[in-house]
């Protein structure tokens, strides 16, 4: 029974091991970035904003946090965050937390120890109305049975802090939005301009194509990252959509170049003369019969470029030319650690989001050997 090219080319990248782990913990860490911060250990401000009392802690701490209600102007500004700020950090929680020793109850109050303090030091102790820590007044009993359920809270750092006192595994977790969407947004703009160009040099030939791989030349020159940098310097701008187009338009040669050399052998073919002789308008022609036949070097391009705009959005972040604190890019926290190298924290600080990196890229390229060999003919197809 005959079957369609797309049933060969899913079994051969089923049978690939490599390619499928890739494939596996791709998908693993988009369903973290699109589930956010409904899956992060640490769901509160402290996941941007951080504690300074625990600042650079080691992996595995225990802290007791008491919740209270944010402050009105607090909520007012979180809700002035734009839509797509807001996708990338997660919406704040209507909180402020609190790190504390320990506590006691005094009367229609409570009285907060010092983290890592004795609470003999009667100078530093904290003391609160329980009605401003619930956010309503009421009998004195409930008040505190309502504080001890739901304002009291032990939290587990299992990764540690970084040195602003925030939570790595959730800063880690949180930072796939960034590397994700980079490398979305970059290989979108990479295809759409890429696959523009090289049709329009490949079908049309003579001076169109010779101008238009001399713009080509120049562009595949330059440094990548040097080219984002001069992009990011000229929109004389920082911040995720400065990183997200200039990391894009330096990405478009390679696909210009695949699909310029697919569209010169593609172009004298019979069903492409056969639309010319039906008169079929050129631009018809080219996205509707030219360009699906290259899906398949686009495809495997596409992922090799995914994993290339991540490398360039660390480096941008780690120079300070991309993502801007507080959001949690992985280039920025590999920075951050750098700084602290020589310290006890600087260790484990730079090689968790390093290690976060690589593992992300490598899964990229390992997915895109695996689909190159599967759109091969060649590749044999067990059973």
């Amino acid at each position: 029974m005959a079957r369609p090219p797309g049933y060969y080319v899913r079994q051969r990248l089923w049978q690939n091991r490599p390619a499928v782990a890739g494939l596996a913990f791709i998908v693993l860490c988009t369903l973290v970035a699109l589930l956010g911060y409904w899956v992060l250990p640490d769901n509160s401000p402290n996941a941007n904003h951080g504690f300074v009392q625990i600042q650079k802690e080691r992996p595995g701490l225990r802290v007791q946090v008491l919740r209270q209600p944010l402050p009105d102007s607090a909520r007012d500004n979180q809700a002035a965050d734009n839509l797509f700020a807001t996708w990338l950090r997660g919406r704040e929680p209507d909180v402020q937390e609190t790190p504390i020793g320990g506590y006691e109850f005094a009367g229609d109050s409570i009285i907060l120890k010092p983290l890592g303090q004795h609470s003999a030091e009667a100078g530093r102790l904290r003391r609160l109305a329980l009605a401003e820590v619930v956010g309503h007044p009421g009998p004195r009993a409930d008040l505190q049975a309502q504080v001890k359920q739901n304002h009291l809270i032990t939290r587990t750092y299992w990764l540690g802090t970084d040195k602003a006192g925030r939570d790595e595994l959730s800063r880690l977790l949180l930072g796939t939005r960034i590397s994700l969407g980079i490398g979305l947004v970059a290989v979108l703009i990479s295809l759409v301009l890429g696959m523009a160009v090289g049709a329009v040099a490949g079908y049309f030939g003579g001076w169109v194509d010779s101008v238009l791989l001399g713009v080509m030349t120049v562009v595949w020159s330059i440094p990548g990252i040097m080219l984002v940098i001069a992009i990011s310097l000229a929109l004389d701008s920082k911040g995720v959509w400065v990183s997200f187009v200039a990391v894009g338009l330096t990405m478009w040669v390679d696909v210009a170049r695949v699909v310029r050399g697919q569209m010169l052998s593609l172009r004298s073919a019979t069903f492409v003369e056969a639309g010319r002789v039906l008169g079929l308008p050129t631009p018809r022609l080219i996205a509707r019969h030219l360009l699906p036949n290259m899906r398949g070097p686009l495809i495997v391009l596409a992922t090799s470029n995914f994993a290339a705009a991540i490398l360039l959005e660390a480096g941008l972040s780690f120079l300070g030319l991309g993502v801007q604190p507080p959001a949690p890019s992985w280039g920025l926290m590999v920075k951050e650690g750098y700084d602290l190298l020589g310290t006890e924290a600087g260790l484990w600080l730079t090689l968790l989001p390093g290690a976060a990196i690589s593992l992300l890229v490598l899964s990229f390229n390992l997915l895109g050997n695996g689909l190159r060999d599967a759109y091969d003919p060649k590749t044999p197809v067990a059973g």
